[in-house]
């Protein structure tokens, strides 16, 4: 009975050894189940401590939104991520092509978009599918798709004039500070509606006038023994008639698709002067009409017709002259503002061909008025203006239009060529003789629009030279007449042949314009220095200085007495 006990004390023990054995195994896989359960736990819990913190601080706009910005895995986001761009990016400077801060350096933007500058009833419809600009301000820097900050955003919307000048430098605003950035591409081509300037006027002012060259050399008394046919007037004037339907029509599609773009050149010193030219060109074909197409006495609407768009803009520019500003003359006068001077003696003359003489009176007085002003400022232009580049030295032959258009305006009223007329006649031709003598000033640049400027004050100082050759009949007067109308058809000849050859067949005519598509924040990237810190300065430098005297004055002095001790 003892041994039983001990037997299955024995077995009982055997098997209490046998249970230690296990036991450890599944107190170990249950210890570890839990330490994995317990880091699960606090993996979830900061998951859910991170997601509440980041639904605090921006609550998301939608599905894609969500799962694109906390797992960074969405397939959504992948489906639509051409959309999103799309919908997005034209809400930042970037996306049309532009230069963020590491592009400063030198990379290359994006492919442009030039939505800027068209209409804004045509981007209404786009506009209307963006995020509006409270929920945008809500938005985190990180949190927007397209990297954008707060400052590109405001490319988009219109910037006022005042700042988008001061973004630019040179004498004729064309080019772009260094810490301003250029949001278009240059590395290829933008659209032919955009690269298209207002100065291709220029092209129908040369054609125009070339019609009333003719016209004079086959009507006038001086150069009758030419036997000159009026059908040379009558193609001319029928180039001119084409040519100007044409521009104008490009720049009217240019007006209903890229309208900010016309906002842009309106608003330049220098292009604005070229909106007058359009009318300019209307009164002369006005003028030089052939013979057997218009009668002796032209209808005076047809002057009001030309004449009333000219005369509101020439009252917007001159005020802006005369009441001062950023605007004022000597801060934007410039060889092409003869063109704002010029029309006032071709409208004169118009007015005196419809028999309203005292209307033609006072145009030329006004036009002599700021003739007077606009010569002086041009010819005292300050030591610290900067000289006009190599590409633009066409527009120096400016000066001689004003001058030659009054003589023959004064002629024309009073019928005439009498001291004033020729006063001024010879003010134009001493201009030309002075330009002609530096014919290295108009050589080493390239073919451009600009070198039409060459061709209307040519022929304007023509004409009045045969003018003079009928009041003044000489040798001398008829060469001379001979010699400038030889030159100035040259001259529209090789113009025209090159321009068709560079629009038509090379297609350089009308590189990217820069001048107007530089794209400007409404703030500055670099802030500018307030005037009273440089004062401060100056002011902490004299008191240091000051002390630091002061101080070596009473070192020396301690110094002194040390030595007289000794």
């Amino acid at each position: 009975m003892n041994r039983k006990p001990t037997s299955g004390a024995g077995s009982l023990g055997t098997h209490f050894v046998d249970i230690p054995e296990d036991l450890p195994e599944e107190e170990e896989d249950e210890e570890e189940e839990k330490k994995t359960t317990r880091k699960a736990d606090k993996a979830d819990k900061r998951l859910n401590r991170l997601t509440k913190v980041r639904e605090t601080r921006r609550p998301p706009r939608s599905l894609n939104r969500q799962v694109s910005l906390e797992t960074g895995f969405s397939v959504l986001n992948r489906e639509s991520k051409e959309k999103d761009e799309r919908s997005v990016l034209p809400r930042s400077g970037r996306s049309f092509g532009g230069f963020d801060s590491a592009n400063r350096l030198g990379l290359e933007g994006r492919k442009g978009d030039f939505s800027m500058f068209k209409t804004k009833a045509s981007l209404s419809k786009q506009n209307s599918l963006l995020p509006s600009r409270k929920d945008q301000k809500e938005m985190e820097p990180h949190e927007r798709t397209d990297g954008s900050s707060g400052l590109d955003e405001s490319v988009n919307r219109s910037v006022p004039v005042g700042r988008y000048f001061a973004a630019l430098r040179g004498p004729e605003l064309d080019q772009v500070k260094d810490y301003e950035d250029i949001l278009l591409p240059k590395n290829e081509k933008w659209p032919f509606l955009l690269r298209f300037p207002i100065g291709c006027f220029g092209i129908c002012l040369g054609l125009s006038s070339q019609a009333v060259l003719w016209r004079a050399l086959a009507t006038s008394p001086a150069t009758r023994f030419l036997h000159i046919t009026p059908y040379i007037n009558l193609g001319l004037w029928l180039l001119s008639v084409a040519v100007l339907i044409s521009v104008s029509i490009t720049y009217i599609l240019k007006c209903i698709f890229y309208f900010e773009a016309v906002k842009r050149e309106y608003f330049h010193p220098v292009r604005v002067n070229f909106f007058f030219a359009p009318w300019v060109v209307c009164m002369f074909l006005a003028i030089g009409a052939p013979p057997m197409l218009a009668p002796k006495i032209l209808n005076p609407a047809i002057w009001c017709t030309f004449m009333a768009p000219y005369f509101f803009l020439e009252l917007k520019i001159y005020g802006q002259w005369l009441s001062g500003g950023k605007r004022r003359l000597c801060k934007v006068a410039n060889p092409s503002s003869h063109l704002s001077v010029v029309g006032n003696f071709v409208g004169a003359i118009l007015a005196s061909k419809v028999g309203w003489n005292e209307a033609a009176k006072f145009l030329w007085a006004v036009g002599f008025a700021h003739y007077l002003v606009v010569f002086v400022t041009l010819y005292q232009r300050l030591p610290t203006s900067e000289a006009l580049p190599k590409e633009l030295h066409p527009v120096y032959s400016m000066f001689i239009a004003a001058p030659s258009a009054a003589s023959l305006a004064w002629q024309t009223i009073y019928d005439e060529f009498d001291g004033l007329s020729r006063t001024c006649y010879f003010i134009a031709l001493f201009l030309y003789i002075s330009l002609v003598v530096r014919i290295n000033f108009f050589t080493g640049f390239g073919f451009s629009v600009a070198w039409w400027s060459y061709t209307f004050p040519m022929t304007t100082a023509s004409v009045a030279t045969i003018k003079y050759a009928e009041q003044v009949p000489s040798v001398i007067s008829k060469g001379l007449a001979l010699t400038l109308s030889f030159m100035s058809s040259a001259m529209v000849s090789v113009l025209f042949i090159s321009t068709l050859l560079h629009a038509f067949v090379w297609r350089t005519l009308f590189p990217n314009d820069l001048a107007i598509a530089i794209a400007i924040t409404k703030r500055r990237l670099v802030k500018e220095k307030k005037p009273f810190k440089r004062g401060y300065d100056i002011k902490r430098w004299t008191k240091q200085a000051l002390t630091k005297h002061n101080s070596a004055d009473k070192d020396s002095q301690i110094q002194r007495r040390a030595d007289a001790e000794n």
